[in-house]
């Protein structure tokens, strides 16, 4: 049977990417003013809003300039037990991510607590573009271009007591859709934490979209945390409740097996963990491996938050 041939467009129709982007930002201008005309107080939706601020926001000099790991790999090869524990299960099944509406709440040792739709916590004008370093604690690596903003900002506007020493995060828990936690692999749902230096650190992002999109289900839609210079599993996705409390918490993976999983996580290359080297990675879409960095590179910026710790005892 012979096979459909699309035809080619010719490249004078093709619209060169600037005056694309001109356009839309034409149209959604004058679509928000066209409605507002029409019916006073009806304005764009909040997260139609925010979404349409992904693919402008500003880069930022906390960047690195590595070359980007491919969008393909990024949403193809990854971990996220809540839809599957091979690396082709999150996007595979990210359909069963239901991610509208979605409400975050924000409790414990702060002033002005409760719950909140995400539109309301996103707000466009702090987005950034974040290239980051990922160094997963398996072994594997990627530069990924996050967008998203300092979770520092989030906190501060919910005024955090004097009794907050720690930030605790917790996954969405939906065991009738998503098939992953239907199995005991994890005490559900998954759960990770911070100290507040480190929460409050300016590398420390909550992203909401990559390569200027919204964020795919498959890589923690619609909001994950983003801590550069930690091993990934420390990077909680698709979270549904931010708590912040004087004692320190127990993560998922920690309480699952403290002796393979600290509660730090800090990418160590002189640390190994107990059944395999942390001194060398492979970066996904390069051939070969390459040496870890300390603090994935970010030694500079956060060495400072762990003077005078053992790291090899708090690993």
């Amino acid at each position: 049977m012979a096979r459909y041939r699309y035809p080619k467009i010719p490249e004078s129709e093709i619209t060169p990417e600037p005056l694309y982007r001109a356009r839309r930002r034409f149209f959604r201008q004058g679509v928000g003013l066209a409605v507002a005309a029409a019916a006073p107080g009806l304005l764009l939706r909040p997260a139609a809003a925010w979404q349409g601020a992904l693919d402008e926001a500003p880069g930022s000099g906390l960047s690195t300039d590595e070359p980007l790991t491919s969008l393909d790999d990024i949403t193809s090869y990854n971990n996220f037990y809540e839809l599957g524990t091979r690396k082709r299960d999150p996007s595979d099944w990210a359909h069963q991510l239901q991610t509208d509406p979605w409400t975050l709440s924000i409790e414990g040792e702060v002033n002005k607590p409760g719950e909140f739709d995400l539109s309301d916590v996103i707000r466009p004008d702090e987005l950034e573009q974040r290239i980051y370093r990922l160094r997963c604690v398996e072994a594997w690596s990627m530069v990924i271009p996050w967008v998203g903003f300092e979770l520092r900002k989030l906190l501060e506007r919910h005024e955090p007591t004097d009794r907050a020493k720690y930030v605790v995060f917790e996954s969405i828990h939906d065991p009738d859709n998503l098939r992953g936690q239907r199995r005991g692999i994890i005490d559900w749902p998954y759960r990770e934490g911070l100290r507040m230096d480190e929460a409050m650190h300016p590398l420390t992002l909550l992203a909401v979209g990559l390569y200027g999109k919204p964020m795919p289900n498959q890589n923690g839609a619609p909001i994950r945390l983003v801590v550069p210079w930690k091993y990934g599993f420390k990077s909680i996705k698709s979270i549904v409740r931010i708590r912040l409390q004087e004692e320190r918490p127990v993560s998922a993976w920690e309480a699952m097996s403290p002796e393979e999983y600290g509660f730090y996580a800090n990418v160590n290359p002189h640390v190994d963990h107990p059944r395999w080297s942390q001194a060398r990675e492979r970066r996904i879409g390069e051939p070969g491996r390459r040496e870890t960095l300390m603090f994935n590179g970010y030694e500079e910026e956060v060495a400072h938050l762990y003077e005078g710790m053992d790291l090899e005892k708090h690993f």
